[in-house]
């Protein structure tokens, strides 16, 4: 009796791995990973700052003060100070609270949208899996910062309007990448056996096929983290982000361009926060895919 459960269970790809031993192999690998270690770090890094430091800053980054305009980095003033006398150290920490708040957003919501229509095209094939991958082809061949740009000038320029609409255009990657994990996972044998056990097809979507799937769709997140940020970014340095005076630094960096040869400090300060953070997504998301996902490996090798 006990053989056959763990035949069943090896079957329905349910073998069972003790969970403090899998966290253990899971730590072990993670920190052998350079990639994954130094994206990690960094990532905590901006975490702290956009969550923790903003209580901590000396002013108020919507407090003016003309006495002190394009001021140097200074010790009173770390980052100097902008055209109206705020201090860009201030300004930048509190930006970085928009910028991990817009990228999670935008994943999360392309994750929701994609996911599940990438699961269905790819698991019932046929006219459905058709007519959606012209969609989503269509979808495509726009230009997607173009269509991001009116989108959100049709809506309005805010935060949530810019996520929305961003989510919205990034939503066919994750559809793709779903039908693509779908397709190379439905016919394996773990799945016949589920479907002969009477499965149902959503348990079979969500216990099955979905966590095998989980290594390319954790990559995909994380590398689109870093493009939502530039894309939000992008949005707020042409006067379709947050609106001032609320810190982003995509307008941050817009207000600075002016003042480009005699306070360069203005600009420089968020375009390197900007350049860090999506290079710290980018390092983790090619760190994880290096080191879980067997496809890159063989290709490597």
């Amino acid at each position: 009796m006990s053989m056959d459960l763990t035949r069943r269970e090896i079957e329905l790809g349910h073998l069972q791995v003790k969970p403090k031993n899998r966290a253990r192999k899971l730590l072990a690998k993670i920190r052998k990973n350079g990639l994954i270690m130094s994206g990690l770090l960094m990532v905590l890094g901006f975490a702290v700052v956009a969550l923790i430091l903003p209580t901590f800053v000396p002013y108020s980054p919507f407090a003016t003060d003309y006495t002190v305009a394009l001021k140097p980095p200074s010790l009173s003033h770390l980052l100097g100070t902008d055209n109206l006398g705020r201090d860009v150290f201030s300004r930048v920490v509190w930006g970085a609270r928009e910028s991990l708040a817009s990228g999670l957003l935008i994943v999360a919501l392309a994750f929701v949208i994609g996911v599940p229509l990438g699961l269905i095209s790819g698991f019932y094939g046929g006219w459905t899996d058709e007519i959606m991958m012209r969609v989503v082809d269509t979808w495509l061949a726009f230009p997607g910062l173009v269509l991001t740009m009116a989108l959100t000038f049709i809506m309005g320029p805010s935060f949530i309007n810019a996520s929305l609409a961003v989510a919205v255009i990034m939503a066919p990657q994750f559809i793709r990448i779903t039908r693509g994990q779908v397709l190379s996972i439905r016919d394996r044998e773990f799945v016949h056996a589920a479907r002969s056990h009477g499965v149902r097809t959503w348990r079979i979507l969500l216990r099955h096929i979905l966590p095998n799937a989980s290594t390319s769709l954790t990559v995909a997140c994380n590398l689109n983290m870093g493009h939502a940020i530039m894309v939000v970014a992008s949005l707020s340095y042409l006067g379709l982000g947050t609106p001032p005076p609320f810190p982003s630094w995509g307008e941050m960096l817009q207000s600075g361009t002016t003042f480009l040869t005699m306070a360069p400090w203005i600009s420089f300060a968020p375009g390197l926060a900007i350049f860090l953070l999506v290079l710290a997504f980018t390092l983790l998301g090619e760190g994880i895919r290096d080191e879980f996902d067997p496809h890159s490996k063989v290709k490597s090798g």
